[in-house]
């Protein structure tokens, strides 16, 4: 393969010689979901150790599309803009039924933000920086590779764990056990946790393909999705570039295929020429896949809590599944540690539920609708997609019934508990609006200013805020104040978000209260609704 596969160091854990003094916070699995979550903990102070069982990052490209508002998290985790540099940039999806273009759209038709609508970077490239990036945290994440957790117990306020090594088994106690250990997750195995939900038979080849000649128009990354398309007829295809020269192309398969034979050279190479025609290429990485789009009923279950795709998988389609598990690090690192700290209620841990379920269960919609229109299982279903497609060829208004897959867009948590009900341009619940902005260190970005890892209030216009300790205060477009202020570029602030009005965020950039004009008692009301001081009086 194309990307050199180096293994990390194996260091001697100290629980093989000594009991180790119980842990805040053990996280089993070093893909993406984990090592952003040690992360996330890290900047706020909170310690972890990091189990995996393995001792590399990811084989294959696996999850290579990255969204807006994923990359604006990483941006706080200290390597989004690591990854914009070396992923490729794409706003533009094009959907082609038979050879003819039938709709294309923007993603992100607007100026004015810090991050692109999508990149696409290979996933073992996102470990490998998460991996640098947890690495400027030795006192505070630990990482221990080829640490395989076979077996936990909770103990109703702790955890204990035993765990094997190429030196032998130790045990280890932890306050919680975050498990991101992936869609096989042998956590909820041991557990014995069903997920609900819908599995498909459908089958799609990945071929990871390497190619110095681009395959599209003017050599412009976009996202290519074919409707029976000549070369594949009957099925569908999709077609992504990657960094490295590397593209990545999905075949549909018939139910029946057996997917051994299928992933064979003597088979893909055929198949990939039909594509591409006479470029010359070489076979990077090769899979056949079935996909699922379930869940876990709670994601919390006391002590141990399910992050990603342990606690739910979609199918590929809409860029859903890694983009959702980095969002569920979003919603639960602040509130963990406002609990590890006592400054939040332990109930404040069960919102990490109640949100990112809703979340979860909003991407499984999606990417079920997207599945189900690209492989009908009924009648009706099948003269729907005909018509569709039939109809788009020349009606703009079935352009929009095609449905390659919806792609991941934020999670609004409007009308959940943590938020106080406003009536602002962004609706609380909602994630951060970025936008351009000039201040006296010159140009940044407000999501720069409002992810910082705490609660901040943000004035827009000419609406002082007071002072409320806690709290981060910064102005745009005032005049004269005693806390930072900056000048919104080209109006954009103003527009997304109003003239006259004060917006309040959560830790994790999103909206919890908005207010007209901007009174102390409640703004501290709903900072302590936001860090779930009504959810203790529920109790």
């Amino acid at each position: 393969m194309a990307y050199d596969y180096t293994p990390f160091p194996y260091v001697s854990a100290p629980g093989l010689t000594a009991p180790e003094p119980r842990h805040r916070v053990v996280i089993v699995g070093a893909g993406p979901i984990g090592l952003a979550m040690a992360i996330d903990l890290a900047q706020r102070g909170v310690p972890s150790v990091v189990l995996d069982d393995n001792n590399v990052v990811s084989v294959g490209s696996r999850a290579i599309c990255w969204a807006k508002r994923t990359l604006e998290i990483f941006d706080r985790l200290g390597v989004g803009e690591r990854m914009l540099a070396k992923g490729v940039t794409w706003k533009v999806g094009r959907q082609f039924h038979g050879d003819r273009e039938v709709y294309s759209f923007d993603l992100l038709p607007e100026e004015g933000h810090k991050y692109p609508a999508f990149i696409n970077l290979q996933q073992y490239y996102a470990e490998e920086y998460l991996v640098d990036r947890a690495r400027e945290f030795p006192d505070l994440i630990d990482l221990r590779f080829k640490n395989k957790l076979v077996h936990h117990e909770d103990r109703w306020n702790h955890v204990v764990l035993t765990v094997e090594t190429p030196e032998g088994p130790y045990t280890l106690e932890t306050d919680y056990l975050l498990a991101c250990d992936g869609a096989a997750s042998p956590t909820r195995n041991r557990m014995d946790l069903d997920f609900t939900g819908q599995t498909f038979q459908e089958q799609f080849l990945i071929a990871d393909i390497e190619m110095e000649e681009s395959p599209f128009a003017q050599g412009t990354p976009e996202r290519w999705f074919w409707f029976d398309p000549p070369f594949h007829q009957g099925k569908s295809a999709l077609l992504h570039q990657q960094p490295d020269n590397i593209y990545r192309i999905d075949l549909q398969l018939d139910v029946d295929a057996d997917g051994r034979a299928e992933a064979a050279p003597d088979k893909v190479i055929p198949r990939i020429k039909a594509i591409v025609g006479d470029k010359p290429f070489r076979l990077d990485w090769v899979s056949v896949y079935k996909f699922r789009c379930i869940k876990l009923d709670r994601f919390v279950h006391n002590r141990v809590i399910f992050v990603g795709d342990s606690a739910h998988v979609v199918s590929p389609f809409g860029a859903r599944g890694g983009n959702g598990g980095i969002q569920d690090v979003d919603n639960l690192g602040w509130k963990l540690a406002a609990v590890l700290k006592g400054e939040a209620p332990e109930a404040l841990l069960q919102t990490y539920h109640d949100e990112r379920s809703h979340g979860s269960a909003e991407n499984i919609l999606n990417s079920s609708r997207a599945t189900n229109f690209m492989t009908p299982k009924t009648p009706i279903e099948a003269l729907f997609r005909s018509e569709a497609l039939r109809l788009a060829h020349d009606q703009p208004f079935a352009r929009r019934l095609l449905n390659s897959g919806r792609l991941s867009v934020p999670c609004s948590l409007e009308g959940f508990p943590l938020q106080t009900p406003g009536t602002g341009a962004l609706a609380s619940g909602r994630a951060v609006a970025d936008a351009p902005l000039n201040g006296p260190e010159g140009d940044t970005w407000l999501l720069e200013q409002v992810q910082t890892g705490g609660s901040t209030l943000v004035g827009f216009g000419d609406v002082p805020l007071p002072e409320i300790e806690g709290i981060a205060r910064l102005g745009i477009n005032q005049r004269s104040a005693d806390y930072p202020c900056f000048t919104a570029l080209k109006g954009l602030a103003i527009r997304r978000y109003g003239e006259g009005r004060a917006y309040l965020f959560r830790p994790d950039g999103h909206v919890c209260a908005s207010f007209t004009t901007p009174d102390a008692e409640a703004i501290r009301a709903a900072r302590a609704r936001a860090m779930g001081a009504e959810l203790e009086v529920a109790q």
